[in-house]
């Protein structure tokens, strides 16, 4: 597609292309620790790590994977919470010429042995409290080596001494490891091993920097391939759309989990290429995070929808500062308009939608952050360097303004390929356009919106239903914390449409009362017919609500029904 409006849409200051140097990611780091040394690069519960710090940490780290015969394209996984250790790591690899593999968590032992034996990673660095669920899975892996940190290697005194104490109390053991074989431990390699710098050949275009796993719906996670060149030109789109941040004066909110591609590439890469400081949360606690915003005073805040969502229903929301947030991008998930209007008016900041897939590095679309026109449910334009198009089923002519279709991306940041997959990375392309899967339009001036995911569109006697639309009416009710529309087996109507729905504290409404309030506001074959209200909802790792997993819960119930 030759003709892109939403250029014209532009504030003067975002140029239409953006250049990037073809340098390695990790490049950036040192850079950084060159021009700040003394500079915070991270800040984590009480405790700053400087630059230098930084920089050194990676390359003992990076000089210790190399003794253990890491080198060019070998695979190292990381299995960290947003701490210090994560960050040391991610860069770590990249200097010894390694592919990081990010690994959650949360992950049971049966999803850490797929992702280690798909990505044939050698080693990882994990948590001493995870150390015995990663050691189980060593024998039908690939992995030589497991490295292994604790929250309290990077707590400040007295903190590191009682965190024992909080972890005996929280999970009940205390896990010691000893460093000997294939188990090292992270304070050890910091003690002996040598900060230098590692040469390697490179190259921009083809080398991998990180093998990203999707969560997908169909079959198991598929391993991104993202290249230096993907995540530097995505981190450098970012800087671009953030034309109002400065280099070296900026604090980022850390509580995306890094592990996430949102959250790698929005906190992790940005801020270190622009020199400025994190504020790492290890996990999605929102009392810690509020005090946090308190205190360290962030100015830039990526986010999901149920991040905010959850911070603006605490209780003691009002007892904190929340006006050094200038901006915040929210991906991952729709952005109710109500939770939108809300942030803002609590921080006086800037709170915006954008959009992208784990294939883009992420983002490929957003909102203008500072200047430039909001129109009301739009994901915005597409950032520079990034055509997009809306294509029909089987076909690269894009449609006509306002017609839905699938959502198609090209741009620099678009990923190489899936991991050892060649047939399904040819299925994702039409003619150089990387299908997202995703239905949506395009208005006059170059706005996209999406209506729906292609799998998650409810269709109920004939009906085209976008839960999307549906979810928006029932945010604006003023008892609903949280919901989550799906369509569900119906007899009759083929599909029909139940929400699920987490309500305020404090707040009750009633079947009958949200039947009448959505009969008001949108057309009657939308109406959920059936309302299931729950204490929570199933979330990815981000906070994105897990539509599929309802559904999957639906089916086993119908089939529970049929065998019975």
């Amino acid at each position: 597609m030759t003709n892109k409006p939403w250029l014209s849409q532009y504030p003067s200051e975002i140029p239409a292309k953006v250049d990037y140097e073809p340098i390695p990611l990790q490049e950036f780091l040192t850079r950084s620790a060159s021009k700040y040394p003394q500079k915070t690069s991270m800040h984590f519960l009480g405790k700053d790590v400087t630059y230098q710090e930084f920089y050194g940490s990676a390359l003992k780290f990076a000089n210790y994977l190399q003794k253990l015969g890491i080198g060019k394209g070998d695979r190292v996984a990381i299995m960290l919470p947003n701490c210090p250790q994560n960050a040391i790591a991610y860069y770590g690899i990249l200097y010894a010429g390694g592919i990081v593999v990010q690994t959650n968590p949360l992950y049971t032992e049966r999803e850490v042995s797929y992702l280690m034996s798909d990505s044939g990673a050698k080693a990882i660095i994990t948590l001493d409290l995870l150390f015995p669920r990663v050691s189980s899975i060593m024998k039908e892996t690939k992995l030589e080596n497991i490295i292994v940190t604790s929250i309290k290697d990077f707590l400040p005194f007295p903190k590191n001494l009682l965190y024992p104490f909080v972890q005996k109390k929280e999970n009940g053991i205390v896990v010691k490891v000893e460093h000997r074989g294939v188990h090292h431990l992270y304070t050890e390699i910091m003690k002996s091993a040598q900060a230098e710098p590692i040469p390697l050949d490179f190259n921009f275009d083809e080398d991998l920097a990180l093998l990203q796993y999707t969560g997908g719906t169909t079959g198991p996670p598929k391993g991104v391939m993202l290249t230096h060149k993907n995540l530097i030109a995505n981190a450098a789109m970012c800087n671009a759309w953030l034309y109002k941040a400065k280099e070296g004066e900026e604090v980022y909110m850390g509580i995306l989990p890094f592990f996430h591609v949102y959250g790698m590439t929005t906190v992790l890469i940005v801020s270190v290429m622009s020199a400025n400081k994190m504020v790492l949360i290890p996990k999605f606690d929102f009392k810690t995070a509020l005090k946090e915003i308190d205190k360290q005073k962030p100015t830039l805040f990526p986010g999901a929808p149920t991040i905010y969502i959850g911070l603006l229903n605490h209780p003691d929301v009002g007892k904190y500062d929340l006006s050094s947030i200038k901006a915040c991008l929210s991906g991952s998930a729709a952005l109710p308009i109500d939770v939108q209007e809300k942030f803002e008016k609590v921080t006086g900041g800037k709170l915006v939608e954008g959009y992208g897939l784990t294939e883009t590095s992420p983002v490929a679309i957003a909102n203008f952050v500072w200047e430039g026109q909001r129109k009301r449910g739009s994901i915005g334009v597409p950032w520079p360097n990034t055509d997009v198009a809306i294509l029909p089923p089987d076909s690269s002519v894009n449609m006509k303004t306002g017609e839905v279709g699938e959502i198609a991306i090209k741009g620099p940041q678009v990923m190489r390929g899936y991991w050892n997959r060649p047939e399904e990375t040819d299925e994702s392309f039409r003619d150089g356009w990387f299908l997202t899967g995703d239905l949506g339009y395009m208005d006059e001036d170059g706005f996209f919106y999406v209506v729906d995911r292609k799998k998650d569109m409810i269709i109920a006697s004939g009906f085209n239903i976008s839960p999307r639309e549906v979810e928006e009416v029932l945010y604006e009710n003023d008892a609903i914390q949280e919901c989550v529309v799906a369509g569900i087996p119906d007899p009759y109507r083929g599909e029909t449409v139940k929400a699920y729905i987490v309500l305020k504290e404090g707040k009750s409404v009633t079947e009958e009362e949200l039947d009448k309030y959505c009969r008001a506001n949108m057309a009657s074959f939308k109406i959920p017919r059936i309302y299931e209200f729950r204490d929570e909802l199933p979330k990815t790792a981000v906070g994105k609500i897990l539509r599929r997993a309802l559904v999957d819960e639906e089916k086993k119930k119908a089939e529970q029904k049929l065998t019975s």
